[in-house]
């Protein structure tokens, strides 16, 4: 074993100092350079493979460089192979004596599909001299087509030499015999060239065609010619056969010139003379029907036929339709001039624009897709101009090397793409493999965490997509290969997936029975989300699935609470006058807590608890039937005026008295009792004179009037007081409603003694709706925090006063008697202002300002500095000697005096602050 991990030590040192130190450096950043810079001296692929086997554990970035070196040569060996193969081809076909044009064209394309590297040697050197080849041969094929219209022009030369003067036709003669011997001369250089083996089949006769026509048009013209050298010298030879030179020597011998006869046409049947004119009509409106709409190709085409039908039917049509014929051919020709100089003008653009392609300027040069895309219109455009006119060789061959001097940059952009499309693919079946190997160990989630299975799927996913770009053919292969592991990776969770959909079925059922059900059932709603969420929580699904299914899941359980919210608010609608004024009262002490002023917000919770105990609601209704009693009394005293006045008014006035005062007693609030019929009133029985009763001296009420029974404060001292101050409901009384005793729950005191009369009411008093009482409730709560808060900022700040004043031995500067708070005197507080109007040190004589502290840290039961532990101890067993001394708890203001006439010191001040922020708060 120790063998083993020396000589891996030996390795790794070997490959450190190898790669320059990159085993051993510190830090990842400089691994990665020196790598980079032993990768630039094209290490061995024995060195390359054990740097990477080693690399790969330690440092993952730095090992991706090596690999890619690796990946790079194993390229770069591939192409080498295939370079040679091509190459072979390549000779093969150069050593041919007869080359296919076509064969040299899908070689290099051949070529460049499988990926063999056409822009380096020898595939560079040998795709050059194929190119040369071929370009020779088309050279070849060019001069054909040129000698071929050089043939033509030479024979229109002569037949516009034979409408002219004999004399002229002599002149010319040396001229043009040179101009025919020259184009034999190039004719024969033509077909001894040795590529001319190579040339197509189609142009070595139609040279020889060429060479036949003018050479029998040559002879023809000469001999002619030498007929009327001799006719004008001898007057008995006889004339050439060239009708202008005929004419011509008539002249000159005087013999005058006859008109030739013109031959009368034959009879010809009429039914023939018909189907000829009915042909060459409709070859003749398609003619000028082409010519009409601008078509120069088929113009050509339709003149031709017309050509046929002219020479076929000449003979019988009429001179009319015949003048027609030659009209149209005219302009058949003309349209085809023009049409030839446009497409010249629309090549000479399109060759401009292929030479520009690599004239760019260096910041806007084009990529190779652009290139290529542009190549690929270029070419299109050319095809065009060529079906819509005669072809043009010359600038075909400028257009042609211009566009495979620009498609360089194509053949090396494509070198590129394959190159990456291939690094591509290897990464896309690396990452296939690796699916299949995490699919193969993990059949189920690690620790039932089915959340974390579907992020790594997702993040397999993700991979998938960023892994680069690949071909359609590449892609359609690859693409069933990964749908077959990612879905075996994820057979586990869709199982899983399948199950819980049938669960949460069931759930959105169960809750559709919840959401029917007349009263709806709070717990059994909270139990059923809990396990929703369970659900949702262990086994993750489709974010739009989910979410459909939890929607159809909430939707009962929301409209059982729409329709509780409807009838709570329909009830909550009919709110009485209590009700608003403690709503009122509540948004009033709201607007206080807001302000943050302590005495209106206490104002604002008096306000409140007088609306709570029914009182603002009582003085209403005392002046509503003070003011009704007032009217009632006028009446009787103005029907006791009266003598006059009938009995019923003063009855009827006694009548209402009464009712308004009644109207006092709780029966007038209810309905039932307003609704039922008045008895007649008893007579009253004389009133007794009081001779000892206990008054109502609660707040608001009055102390003649004795307590009613039930009410707080009622029955003997320390007797339990029921938690329901308004006694029994009336369904408890009788026999209805629960029974058991329990409280209401809004008017026990939930805030203790302090707070105990927010939530009591008047005996007769209504009970309060929930939205009243909810906000009476919260109203309350954040008065009392409110006042908790100013509280203790106004202590805080006394506290601060209080130590400034003893930095600064300023006894105007002690906080009044107010701010201190209830635990501080005015004794003490006086004591205070004594010890800092003193000098300082003038009462360390009585009680040392050092044992003065550690008594109020005593007192106050704060921790004492480390340094003075053991004073402290000290002297609590001093304080246990002294058993008639008071303890530190009762003197503590006179020990902060003592402190105060010390001297100041931050620590020490420290230390008050601390024990005065207890003592002063208690």
């Amino acid at each position: 074993m120790t063998s083993t991990s020396t000589a891996k030590n030996n390795d790794i040192a070997h490959l450190d100092s190898l790669t320059g130190g990159a085993f051993s450096a510190p830090t990842s950043g400089e691994r990665a350079a020196r790598i980079r810079d032993w990768l630039q001296g094209s290490p061995g692929p024995d060195q390359l493979a054990d740097v990477f086997k080693e690399l790969s554990v330690k440092d993952k970035g730095a090992a991706k460089l090596v690999r890619e070196k690796i990946d790079e040569a194993k390229r770069l060996k591939g192409q080498e192979s295939l370079a040679a193969d091509w190459a072979t081809k390549a000779e093969a076909l150069l050593g041919m004596v007869k080359l296919n044009i076509a064969d040299a064209l899908a070689w290099q394309r051949d070529a460049a599909k499988a990926g063999a590297p056409l822009s380096r040697e020898p595939l560079a050197a040998l795709k050059t001299r194929l190119a040369e080849r071929v370009r020779i041969i088309e050279d070849l094929q060019r001069q054909v087509q040129v000698q071929r219209e050089a043939a033509v022009l030479l024979a229109q030369r002569i037949e516009v030499l034979s409408t002219k003067s004999w004399l002229d036709a002599q002149a010319a003669l040396d001229a043009l015999r040179v101009d025919v011997d020259h184009w034999q001369a190039h004719a024969a250089q033509l077909v001894v060239d040795p590529s001319w083996a190579s040339v197509d089949v189609k142009f070595p006769p139609l040279l020889e065609a060429s060479r036949g026509q003018l050479l029998v048009v040559w002879d023809a013209f000469q001999a002619a010619l030498a007929l009327a050298v001799t006719a004008a010298q001898d007057a008995a030879a006889p004339l050439p056969p060239v009708p202008m030179w005929a004419n011509e020597l008539r002249v000159a011998r005087g013999v005058p010139v006859e008109a030739p006869a013109k031959q009368p046409k034959p009879k010809i049947d009429p039914q023939v003379r018909a189907q000829a004119t009915a042909a060459v009509r409709e070859v003749l409106a398609t003619l000028e029907l082409e010519i009409a709409e601008g078509h120069g190709k088929a113009s050509a085409g339709a003149a031709n036929a017309l050509r046929h039908a002219l020479k076929e039917f000449g003979r019988v049509i009429d001179d009319k339709l015949e003048n027609q014929v030659h009209a149209a051919l005219a302009a058949a020709g003309e349209l085809e001039g023009w049409q030839r100089w446009r497409a010249d003008q629309l090549r000479e653009a399109l060759v401009t624009q292929a030479e520009g392609l690599l004239k760019r300027p260096e910041g806007q040069a084009i990529g190779g897709r652009k290139m290529q895309e542009s190549l690929r219109s270029l070419r299109e455009q050319w095809k065009q101009t060529d079906q819509g006119g005669a072809p043009n060789h010359a600038m075909w061959k400028r257009f042609d090397e211009a566009c495979n001097e620009a498609h360089k940059v194509v053949e090396g952009w494509l070198d590129k793409v394959r190159a990456e499309s291939a690094e591509h693919k290897a990464q896309r079946l690396a990452l296939i493999e690796e699916v299949n190997a995490w699919a193969a160990a993990n059949r189920t989630a690690l620790d039932d965490d089915w959340k974390g299975f579907n992020r790594i799927l997702h993040q397999f996913g993700d991979r998938w997509r960023e892994a680069g770009h690949l071909g359609e053919k590449a892609f359609a292969e690859l693409q069933p290969l990964w749908k077959a592991a990612i879905a075996n990776a994820a057979a586990p969770l869709e199982a899983l997936q399948a199950e819980s959909l049938a669960l949460r079925h069931a759930m959105i059922e169960e809750a559709k029975l919840l959401g029917a059900a007349a009263d709806l059932r709070v717990d059994a709603v909270k139990a059923l989300q809990q396990r929703w969420q369970a659900q949702a929580h262990r086994v993750p699904m489709d974010r739009r699935q989910e979410q459909k299914l939890w929607d159809a899941f909430r939707k009962p359980i929301d409209d059982a609470f729409n329709r509780k919210t409807a009838e709570r608010e329909k009830a909550e609608a009919s709110l009485g006058a209590r009700d608003r004024m403690v709503l009122q009262a509540a948004k009033a002490l709201d607007a206080a807590n807001a302000t943050g002023d302590a005495q209106a917000i206490r104002a604002a919770m008096s306000a409140l608890e007088a609306a709570l105990q029914g009182q603002a609601q009582a003085q209403a209704d005392v002046k509503t039937a003070g003011s009704q009693e007032s009217q009632a009394k006028a009446a009787v005293q103005t029907a006791d005026a009266d003598q006059n006045a009938a009995p019923a008014l003063v009855e009827s006035a006694s009548d209402a008295i009464e009712a308004v005062a009644s109207s006092e007693s709780p029966a007038a609030e209810q309905p039932d009792a307003a609704a039922a019929p008045v008895p007649a009133p008893a007579p009253k029985p004389a009133p007794k004179p009081v001779i000892a009763m206990r008054g109502d001296d609660r707040p608001g009420m009055k102390k003649e009037v004795p307590v009613a029974a039930g009410a707080r404060g009622a029955g003997k001292w320390g007797d339990r007081k029921d938690s329901n101050s308004r006694g029994p409901r009336p369904d408890d009384r009788a026999g209805g409603g629960r029974g058991d005793g329990r409280s209401d729950g809004r008017t026990g005191g939930r805030f203790g003694s302090d707070t105990r009369g927010a939530y009591e009411t008047r005996p007769d008093a209504p009970r309060l709706g929930d939205a009243a009482f909810r906000a009476q409730r919260d109203a309350l709560e954040h008065a009392q925090l409110a006042l908790k808060k100013l509280a203790m900022q106004a202590h805080g700040e006394a506290l601060t006063q209080l130590l400034t004043a003893w930095e600064k031995r300023d006894p105007t500067l002690v906080p009044g008697a107010q701010d201190l708070g209830n635990r501080a005197p005015p004794a003490t507080r006086n004591a205070w202002v004594q010890a800092l109007g003193a000098q300082s040190g003038a009462s360390a004589k009585a009680v040392d300002p050092h044992v003065a502290l550690l008594r109020l840290e005593m007192a106050a039961e704060v921790p004492t500095p480390a340094e003075d532990l053991d004073a402290r101890r000290a002297l609590q067993l001093q304080l246990l000697t002294r058993r008639n001394d008071p303890p530190p708890v009762q003197t503590w203001g006179q020990d902060t005096a003592a402190v105060f006439a010390g001297p100041f010191s931050a620590p020490a001040a420290r230390r008050v602050q601390n024990v005065l922020k207890v003592l002063l708060k208690k």
